[in-house]
């Protein structure tokens, strides 16, 4: 995401050390238990960077806390993956461009009070304003007047958008800048979420206790421990759910997380460990979980850095790329649990490619060598990779530098920060100085997630600083095609672009390689590598 629906920047990797991978064995029963409604489960998380915000949040540590605790006009099955209305009754238009929203009554918040179309619109234009520093407030940037409110210097000239009105409690007229064929799918982002009156009186103590509309509410906040969740009885949504609340439980190491898994004191995993991803089906046997994920693993280049604003740098980061053996590290070092990339979009959303990235994700040695010396070479024959320790990603970093030196010579280590939050603010506030751990999940399945949402110039998620006119002019052009068709075929010529330019260097598409303990059942995940976390159910003791 630009941010993440799952607020995308992901903590973890689930990847391997050396071993021969396990079979899945028998242990597990399919055998359904008698269900506690009322009962709790608990779930693998890390703590979260931000307050809890709807707009504040593109990492998954809140992100997915802010999932549960919010639902907003759409979102997507999580059979097929599909956009479905949940407060929407209709959304219409004849130009892509105009948009009458009318939402469904009978909603309320947590604290009682209802869900309106001013809900969403003073929400919208709340996140939207530079002021209140959110940041996922360029997702609102397709709006007409987000400029007024969110411009690119000084302060805001108004404090709502021109194309943001409430008609009446049920009605909102949402008019862009320009035609978006796919702003039905982005609206399922969290960070159009409705904020109850509640909200504005303290924004920042609403951080620490917030008030949603989601299928659970707030419980507590125990900060780098764990955030509590309650089923909310009140709520009205497609997805009801079928436990009594979610436990997020930090883990600074994800070694612990799965010890206890298997142990029944953690009851579903977000991804299983490079330790133990050997020896995990063989352990949780028809517990395991191993499918394909909305979600690419890649690293990025400090692109505001000096060291790489040259154009002949490109050439640099090209050879970089070949220089990276996906096809033996995805085989050994990851053991299969991940494919290796060949475009910057996953498999499985609207307008990859298959290929696209051709040669510059080949594994060749001599054109490395080639294009790195054609480029002016690394600054001080060296680069180093950021990345948060305690996410298993030391295996792959390693195996990834191991590649890269063999194959150029170029002395490349690893630069681990203790946890995802500390990465994350290095990472947020531009203080890489070499190259960093870019992982992504998608917020809505459409190759524009992961094109403007992460390299469009100013994009919320565009850790790296790249910019690049003809990647934002082929993005624009793609954003005003009246069809979502049109609209992936414009985006990977925009692709095209970053192809050239490799501002990041695509490794491998992501798996969900995961489990669940024997005191919960009937749990799944989607595409976005998430569980369903409403349809756990929690077997009675």
């Amino acid at each position: 995401m630009r941010g993440a629906t799952s607020a995308k920047w992901v903590a973890g990797a689930a990847i391997i050390a050396l071993g021969a991978t396990a079979c899945g064995g028998g242990k597990g029963s399919d055998a359904k238990a008698e269900v506690d409604a009322k009962g709790v489960y608990s779930y693998q998380s890390s703590e979260p960077q931000r307050p809890l915000q709807p707009a504040n949040a593109n990492e998954v540590g809140g992100g997915r806390i802010i999932k549960n605790l919010f639902r907003g006009l759409t979102d997507y099955d999580p059979a097929t993956g599909k956009l479905r209305n949940q407060m929407a009754d209709k959304i219409e238009t004849t130009d892509s461009q105009h948009y009458k929203i009318t939402i469904k009554t009978g909603w309320t918040f947590h604290d009682g009070t209802p869900v309106t179309a001013a809900s969403f619109v003073d929400a919208w234009n709340w996140s939207a304003n530079t002021k209140n520093n959110q940041i996922n407030s360029t997702w609102f940037e397709d709006i007409a007047g987000y400029k007024d409110v969110h411009p690119e210097k000084g302060d805001p000239t108004a404090d709502k958008m021109s194309g943001l009105k409430a008609v009446d409690d049920k009605t909102i007229q949402v008019d862009l800048n320009q035609p978006v064929s796919y702003f039905p799918y982005k609206l399922g982002y969290t960070a159009f979420s409705p904020l109850p009156k509640a909200f504005y009186a303290d924004p920042k103590k609403f951080g620490e206790n917030p008030v949603g509309n989601g299928p659970y509410k707030f419980v507590s906040w125990e900060h780098n421990k764990a955030v509590t969740l309650t089923a909310y009885d009140g709520y009205k949504g497609e997805d009801k759910p079928k436990n009594g609340g979610i436990v997020f439980k930090n883990y600074t190491q994800a070694e612990a997380a799965y010890k206890e898994l298997t142990s029944d004191t953690l009851d579903v995993l977000d991804q299983v460990d490079p330790t133990d991803l050997p020896k995990y089906k063989a352990d949780l046997g028809n517990r395991a979980v191993d499918q394909p994920q909305g979600g690419i693993t890649s690293i990025a280049f400090a692109m505001y850095d000096d060291a790489w604003k040259a154009p002949e740098k490109a050439k640099v980061r090209q050879g970089l790329s070949m220089a990276i053996d996906r096809d033996t590290i995805t085989k050994t070092v990851l053991q299969g649990s991940r494919q290796p990339a060949d475009s910057f979009v996953a498999p499985g959303v609207a307008g990859y490619k298959q290929g696209a990235c051709g040669d510059a994700c080949t594994y060749n040695p001599a054109k490395a060598k080639e294009l790195i010396a054609a480029g002016g070479g690394v600054p001080n024959n060296k680069v180093t990779i950021l990345y948060n320790a305690d996410g298993g990603h030391k295996e792959w970093v390693d195996a990834v530098c191991n590649s890269i030196r063999q194959a150029t010579g170029i002395d490349c280590t690893g630069d681990p920060k203790p946890d995802f939050k500390t990465a994350r603010d290095l990472i947020t506030n531009k203080q890489v100085k070499s190259i960093m751990r870019s992982a992504w999940q998608q917020d809505y399945p459409l190759n524009a997630n992961f094109l403007r949402d992460i390299y469009g110039t100013g994009a919320s998620a565009n850790d790296s600083g790249f910019s690049d006119p003809a990647f934002d002019n082929f993005s624009k052009a793609a954003d005003k095609a009246t069809s979502v068709d049109q609209t992936t075929a414009l985006y990977q010529q925009a692709e095209g672009v970053l192809f050239k330019d490799m501002p990041s260097i695509p490794l491998w598409f992501y798996k969900t390689n995961a489990g669940w303990s024997n005191k919960v059942q009937n749990v799944k995940y989607d595409s976005f590598g998430d569980p369903v976390f409403t349809q756990v159910e929690v077997k009675k003791k």
